[in-house]
């Protein structure tokens, strides 16, 4: 499977973005949607969507995505929530989630900077916030991510950059 990955639009989807995630099969958002479930309900009419409200989410929107996901792709287990943290820094609440769920791959956004990187501590979980594509924030590059998973595999990772 080929996933897109964004996090925090706060109602932007730019055309670069479009392009870079054209062709992925499965568009995954950590969540700060922005825009309402007006956004939402586009961004899942450009690809099959999954997705977690942030902390910047209207109600209207957290009847359609909840504020953590647990689910199986291609072999791997997945949890996704926007305030996550980073291995030795997680929010509390994403900690118990951790321990609870074990995942392979545990997505986030929130900081609105992109890391991808492994949390040895945890049986090497990947950790990847794709940082933030929209223009509300401090960041100055808008980013993105796609990969493949495939047989309980992460490969191909590729980050897009857009200035803000």
């Amino acid at each position: 499977m080929y996933i897109g990955l964004i996090s925090d639009t706060h109602g932007v989807f730019s055309d670069g973005f479009r392009e870079f995630l054209e062709p992925v099969d499965e568009l995954w958002h950590a969540g700060d949607f922005g825009g309402g479930a007006a956004f939402a309900e586009q961004l899942a009419a450009f690809k099959p969507l999954r997705g977690v409200y942030g902390n910047c989410d209207g109600q209207d929107l957290r009847f359609d995505y909840p504020l953590h996901q647990f689910f199986e792709c291609c072999g791997m287990k997945v949890l996704m929530t926007h305030i996550g943290g980073y291995p030795g820094r997680y929010d509390s609440r994403a900690r118990q989630l951790i321990d609870r769920y074990c995942p392979d791959i545990f997505v986030c956004g929130h900081s609105h900077i992109l890391k991808v990187m492994r949390d040895v501590k945890r049986g090497g979980m990947l950790v990847v916030n794709p940082g933030a594509a929209g223009i509300q924030g401090f960041h100055i590059v808008r980013t993105a991510l796609r990969f493949h998973i495939d047989d309980g595999n992460v490969h191909d990772m590729e980050v897009f950059e857009l200035d803000r």
